[in-house]
């Protein structure tokens, strides 16, 4: 019996301990208080997923020497960008509503306004995938890929044909693949690649010890970079299934992506070789092969920044942009999400300019592929609702773009989901572009994707049954942990 009550009170006493962490190491109470409910509740597993899922690698620098690494080279990229054509933001007028946005990206992620850009907005695989494949065989010096997924398919090795070739042929090929999201091509695709001189490392390697952090820290970017002159960045990884041109997909896929030629390239660049000397053997350096002096092209008109963010940035830098994005539009915000989890801070910036008269729509997949994070979705959409923002649930397929479009002249094509994993646990990177053709292309996209959804009706969806909402009530208590 003795023996008993020890037990009991040393596990009270691990019980009280971690709930004291919880309080003091997790920044805001949503997931505060998810965390301390689990823990109370189901003790055992939640201090697993706690302390799986749950504990600050950012503030305990998870990725230290990265972060090192990156603010040294940061200051040579910058300054080569300086000895360009860049002025930061000297050139923006004080009555552009979104130069606070602007100066806040160089505040937090000291990424430059870059004006000589072409910017090409490309719609699903079907405009991707060609345009990509153009380019890679137009390379000349080195080809430098990252992504998410990455799969062992038609695609797959269509790219994979063209990136042996070219480097038989001379050209260096770097390519970092994510060892979760491409966990199939592991000793596949990329043990071929490196086997026929294809440099090919995964990102944050997964290991059965440190298993549980390595899952949920995912390098979920997408970039190409072509001689520093030419990329790609967006929502659609390398797989069959983002091109509905592909046989075989049983559900049309809507995705967007952007090619982008200009200064612009410097800084994904810069992003990429970042993360590849993090990850591989070899450390590049600020060369002038892969940060050539862009040619000056009238054609080449229109403004970009790249936002980035992960567990080694100090902030949140997307998550500022989206924000502050929202709360500088002055007639119209859309936005396109697959997974819609966004914290309160975005709740309330939406609810806000939708009760200031700006036209607010929310366009959000009425097919999803996780019932958890949909369920947690929807039990945000009432107060949205009740504020005068319009959600519609895309119903041709799954959409899984990535964009934001205000007031027809800001456009934001990227990698980052409206929830808390792309805000707080992923890497991520997002390009904002400035430009009335652009964002009105992107405007006209989305109109057309509202044909093909269905509007939520606030009188209905108020009437749901309430065993529905109570579910989504509770996935929403998990939310911070999807």
């Amino acid at each position: 019996m003795n023996w008993i009550l020890l037990a009991e009170i040393v596990y009270v006493m691990i019980i009280i301990a971690v709930l004291l962490r919880i309080i003091y190491d997790t920044q805001t109470v949503t997931k505060t208080l998810a965390y301390l409910l689990l823990v109370i509740f189901v003790p055992l597993i939640g201090i697993f997923i706690y302390f799986s899922f749950g504990i600050n690698y950012r503030k305990n620098k998870l990725y230290n020497k990265k972060i090192v690494q990156d603010q040294q080279q940061e200051d040579q990229v910058l300054a080569k960008l300086e000895s360009y054509n860049l002025k930061n933001l000297e050139g923006v007028k004080e009555d552009n509503h979104f130069a606070g946005l602007m100066k806040m990206i160089y505040q937090t992620d000291r990424s430059p306004l870059t004006t000589n850009n072409s910017a090409e907005l490309l719609i699903n695989g079907e405009e991707k995938f060609p345009a990509v494949l153009e380019a890679l065989r137009n390379a000349k010096h080195h080809i430098h890929i990252e992504y998410y997924i990455y799969e062992d398919d038609e695609i797959g090795r269509a790219i994979e044909q063209i990136l042996i070739e070219k480097a038989r042929s001379g050209v260096e090929v770097r390519f970092i693949y994510d060892d979760f999201g491409s966990a199939s091509i592991r000793k596949t695709l990329a043990k071929r690649l490196r086997e026929n001189g294809v440099k090919a490392f995964p990102f944050y390697r997964i290991k059965l010890i440190k298993l549980a952090s390595r899952l949920n820290y995912r390098n979920h970017r997408k970039i190409i970079v072509i001689d520093g002159r030419i990329s790609f960045i967006g929502g659609i990884n390398i797989s069959d299934k983002y091109s509905n041109a592909s046989k075989g997909n049983k559900l049309y896929w809507r995705d967007t992506h952007l090619k982008l030629e200009g200064d612009a390239n410097a800084i994904l660049q810069h992003i990429f070789i970042g993360d590849w000397n993090y990850c591989s053997d070899e450390k590049l350096t600020i060369d002038e092969l892969y940060f050539p002096k862009p040619e000056q092209n009238l054609e080449h008109t229109k403004n970009v920044q790249i936002v980035s963010s992960g567990p080694d940035s100090d902030r949140p830098s997307i998550y500022y942009a989206i924000v502050k994005a929202i709360q500088s539009a002055k007639k119209e915000i859309f936005l396109t999400t697959p997974y819609f989890i966004p914290g309160e801070t975005i709740i309330d910036a939406m609810k806000m300019a939708s009760l200031s008269g700006v036209n607010v729509k929310l366009l959000v997949p009425g097919i999803s592929d996780s019932f958890m994070v949909n369920a947690a979705a929807k039990s945000y959409y009432t107060i949205l609702l009740r504020a005068g923002v319009q959600i519609y649930l895309y119903q041709k397929g799954f959409v899984h773009a990535k964009t934001l479009v205000a007031d027809r002249c800001l456009a934001m094509v990227g990698t980052a989901n409206l929830d808390y994993r792309s805000f707080d646990l992923n890497f991520e990177v997002n390009a904002v572009v400035y430009d009335e053709e652009l964002a009105g292309e992107l405007t006209d996209n989305f109109e057309k994707d509202l044909l093909d959804s269905e509007q939520i009706d606030i009188e209905s969806w108020l009437n749901r049954p309430k065993h529905i909402q109570l579910i989504e009530k509770i996935a929403r208590l998990m939310s911070p942990m999807l």
